[in-house]
């Protein structure tokens, strides 16, 4: 039977659905070749006035009916490029335009060889209360290996330079099964990473994803068992050191989840500015999926306009589902049936007949409450996710 033949849940109610907004700055100093972010080489100045006034066009042109915002988060690229001057005026004239929560968090990424004390102390004046650093590893070969502009040197130097400003809630980024890596050199990374005592950790494989330089000319990865040799040691270490793993590739210690990745991974409303923004938006129609112009100069151009969309389209009940259980079944705790009908439309009847077979197979728990993935399911979430198609 197809899903559109089975019982619907009560329509859409946006106002039940939690709100973010993210961000995306498209310069970076130079693409790193497993990169398959919408990130641009910077050729000569970076316009972030035209680019503030494009970002702040798209806002009124995407404005949802009022919902409180609860998270934002400024991606790209490389946003630690970005003035302080040029973020406190879109984060001012966004405070005007959207109702920010009271506790709202606001992430800003950074490269740790794109950063200094002043430019952290004016981002953390203008609001961003949450830094992202884009750490990848602790060791130079790697470093080099990876394309990135910055050594182990720079990192503890932003890690220091962000304590100085005033920020008290950092993430690094950290990758493992790096080219010709072996377990004994990932496990020293780790643990090179959490002598500087962030609050949260993203601890993930590297993968060579299409339209990137290591697809073309993929580099010596080390073999699968040694891959899982690495993120079994890996999630050891971080629970010894107090990380609770929350998430497939997300350590945290208490209080210090990330908000704004939560939204995405319990299937929340976010929208999505900026050259190659992704938003979704629900209404009573159903979810709505917009994507922008991914080319800078193109996007401020068209900013504000339907023109700069590459994408508008609403959400099929078949993807939406798979959608919700991609993004949900990755947390350790799951998610409970209300949440799956309150922000898909859709009764639980459709999902549960594939969850049950998954249940058969021990990579979910079923409970009157909602679905938790087992450990196995956790490890092996694309035969999970496979099961639900």
């Amino acid at each position: 039977m197809k899903l559109a033949q089975l019982a619907q849940a009560p329509a859409l109610d946006a106002s039940q659905i939690p709100l973010a907004l993210y961000v995306h700055f498209p310069w970076c100093v130079r693409k790193c070749p497993y990169c398959d972010f919408n990130s641009h080489a910077v050729r000569g100045e970076i316009p972030e006035d035209a680019y503030v006034d494009a970002l702040l066009r798209d806002l009124d042109f995407e404005l949802p009916q009022p919902r409180d915002i609860g998270s934002i988060f400024i991606g790209g690229g490389t946003p630690s490029l970005l003035s302080g001057r040029a973020l406190a005026r879109f984060l001012d004239s966004a405070a005007k335009k959207l109702r920010f929560a009271s506790d709202i968090e606001i992430t800003l990424e950074a490269n740790p060889g794109a950063v200094d004390e002043a430019h952290f102390r004016d981002y953390r004046a203008a609001g961003v209360n949450r830094l992202s650093i884009g750490v990848q590893s602790m060791d130079a070969a790697q470093l080099r290996r990876l394309g990135r502009i910055h050594d182990p040197a720079a990192v503890h130097s932003a890690v220091a330079v962000a304590r100085r400003a005033g920020f008290d809630n950092l993430n690094l980024d950290l990758m493992f099964a790096l080219p010709q890596q072996t377990p004994a050199e990932a496990d020293a990374d780790l643990a090179a990473a959490l002598a500087l005592e962030p609050e949260h950790l993203s601890y993930y494989q590297l993968t060579l994803e299409p339209n990137t330089e290591f697809a073309a000319r993929p580099p010596p990865l080390p073999a699968d068992d040694d891959a899982w040799t690495m993120q079994q040691q890996g999630v050891a270490r971080l629970a010894a050191a107090g990380f609770t793993r929350y998430e497939v590739s997300a350590y945290a210690r208490a209080g210090r989840r990330a908000r704004h990745n939560l939204n995405y991974w319990r299937f929340g409303d976010y929208l999505g500015i900026g050259a190659g923004a992704h938003a979704k938006l629900s209404d009573e129609r159903g979810a709505r999926r917009r994507a922008r112009h991914k080319h800078p100069k193109t996007y401020i151009e068209t900013a504000g306009t339907a023109r700069m969309l590459q994408e508008d389209r609403l959400v099929g009940h078949d993807e939406l589902v798979f959608e919700f259980c991609m993004n949900a079944l990755r947390l350790d705790q799951g998610f409970e049936w209300r949440d799956f009908e309150t922000r898909t439309g859709l009764n639980r009847a459709v999902i549960e007949q594939a969850l049950a077979a998954a249940q058969r197979k021990g990579l979910v728990e079923l409970g009157e409450a909602g679905v938790v993935p087992t450990t196995l399911g956790l490890q092996h979430l694309n035969t999970l996710l496979t099961g639900l198609l």
